[in-house]
């Protein structure tokens, strides 16, 4: 899609919308509304079917995020797993490790929390019966789908040791429209259905679990629910109030950004690139602090007003020569709002593509590597330990209007990136009044760091700003005379996010945009 131009138009629709980064997902999604389901039934069909259908984006072996607008309030949901009960920093340390295992290790694996998060949800929110909402993902695994282009790209990827785990995708997804069966993920979602999250965690999977991590989790660490509903993190910016969930989410990162730079002069040309530089310095305020700050328990409130202090470190007219001191993240994110406008916004990942690239055998589940957000160094408040959630990359955001109605759900996947991304996406939409489609397919910025998008923050010399190949001309040359060190990609690269949003109107009207940076995302309404 490099050099095309997609198209500007956002989807409009006057009762409900779906907006997924895979249109067999946002169909299962727009099929739990048609049936009277609601926005949380119609959110869970829709993550449900992108985990059967992309797993090298999110999966039942990843964790989740909602945030939830009833029609009233906002609530949060963390169901991101915590480490098994044998997690051992020192043995770690004592194997010659400095950082956690990135592939191939059970041990960077959390109990994983999607399965969790979806009863959750159901059992609070849910209108349709689950086996129902699950039945479009089982049609699919058992039945069978296309293969992407971006699934049989990242396929491509991989060693030789996890194309072996990950043998039932391998040898089927050669090309893209490949039909790919996955009847093993089909009986475990048939025993979710049944059974709820005991069906899973009790069930085949959680057996396999237990057998590969030889002690690392026990049995009492999925038998016990880990989704907790948290108070959201809220902060004003740009004429409305930003949501996300707090810690051990990075989404503090997106509302403090958007707080300092709602105190900035902003051009009122999005094209200027002294509107990118402003928001870049923004950005980098808020953030340098991450990698000390952000763990388990960190109060959110108390990290957003330290950003909030921080305006006097932001020159209009220099880049700021802050040395922090996290490789694209694989994640998918999807929202969706129904006739009552309730809405909901969700993320769901397994960290780094296929994840650990561990593979639960009996179900072919690949596991997540989220446990690469902890720190092996003695004494950090986020250092691995028995029972503890790693520092998240994941945050989904959501806005209300000053009366507290829904304004928006937007988000996207993108690791360190995703609050950047939020931040251009917020201030294209609520300050400047941009349509969903005109922010989500505008040219992008990020902060990244050398090697891995988890290394942002902590790499040598501080983070670089990569632009997108589409940006407005002019942003590349003023940024560098500014001192920004600036490297280019690609248009529409995934290296900036798969970002979804839907806007309501003051109207009630509904307005959305799925990126086209998924290849094979859409956004549909009724």
């Amino acid at each position: 899609m490099a050099g095309t131009n997609p198209p500007s138009s956002s989807v409009r629709a006057p009762g409900a919308m779906v907006a997924a980064a895979d249109q067999l997902a946002t169909q299962a999604g727009m099929a739990a509304l048609a049936a009277g389901g609601n926005a949380v039934d119609a959110a869970i069909a829709t993550n449900a079917a992108i985990a059967v259908t992309g797993p090298h984006l999110c999966g039942m072996g990843g964790d989740l995020f909602a945030l939830v607008h009833d029609g009233e309030r906002v609530h949060a949901l963390n169901a991101s797993g915590r480490a098994g009960s044998g997690a051992s920093a020192a043995l770690l340390r004592a194997e010659g490790h400095r950082e956690m295992p990135f592939r191939h290790d059970i041990r960077t694996v959390t109990v994983p929390g999607c399965v969790d998060g979806w009863c959750a949800l159901h059992e609070r929110f849910g209108r349709l019966p689950l086996d129902r909402v699950l039945a479009p993902a089982i049609g699919l695994a058992e039945q069978g789908f296309p293969a992407s282009m971006l699934l049989v790209g990242s396929l491509a990827t991989v060693d030789e040791r996890a194309r072996e785990a990950l043998h039932e995708l391998a040898s089927q997804a050669h090309r893209p429209g490949d039909r790919v069966r996955r009847p093993a993920v089909g009986a475990a979602l048939r025993a979710i259905a049944s059974n709820g999250r005991d069906g899973f965690y009790l069930g085949d999977f959680g057996q396999g679990l237990l057998g590969l991590g030889s002690g690392w989790y026990s049995p009492d660490d999925l038998a016990e629910p880990g989704p907790d509903w948290v108070t959201p993190l809220s902060w004003p910016a740009f004429g409305h109030v930003l949501h996300t969930i707090p810690p051990n989410s990075q989404g503090y990162l997106t509302l403090g950004a958007a707080g300092l730079a709602d105190r900035l002069d902003l051009p009122g040309d999005t094209d200027d690139p002294r509107w990118a530089h402003l928001l870049i310095e923004a950005a980098k305020a808020a953030g340098r602090d991450r990698p000390d700050v952000l763990h388990d328990g960190a109060d959110g409130g108390a990290l957003l007003e330290a950003i909030s202090a921080r305006l006097h470190e932001i020159d209009p007219a220099r880049a700021s020569t802050l040395r922090p001191g996290q490789h694209q993240g694989d994640t998918t994110y999807l929202c969706t709002v129904d006739g009552d406008r309730m809405g909901v916004s969700l993320i769901q990942s397994n960290a780094s593509g296929f994840g650990s690239w561990v593979v639960e055998p009996t179900t072919g589940i690949n596991l997540h590597n989220r446990g690469l957000g902890f720190s092996l160094t003695p004494g950090h408040p986020a250092e691995l330990a028995p029972g503890k959630r790693p520092p998240h990359t994941l945050s989904p955001a959501l806005a209300t209007r000053p009366d507290g109605t829904l304004r928006s759900v937007f988000g996207t996947m993108g690791g360190d990136a995703q609050p950047q991304i939020l931040l251009q996406l917020a201030a294209r939409m609520f300050h400047h009044g941009q349509s969903p489609a005109v922010a989500v397919n505008a040219g992008r910025w990020i902060l990244d760091g050398p090697v891995t998008g988890f290394d942002t923050w902590t790499g040598a010399g501080g983070p670089h700003v990569l632009l997108e190949g589409h940006v407005p001309p002019g942003w590349q040359g003023h940024l560098v005379d500014l001192g920004h060190e600036v490297r280019t990609s690609p248009a529409w690269s995934s290296d900036f996010g798969h970002a979804h949003a839907i806007v309501v109107g003051d109207d009630g009207m509904l307005s959305g945009a799925a990126d086209p940076r998924t290849r094979v995302g859409s956004v549909a309404g009724m």
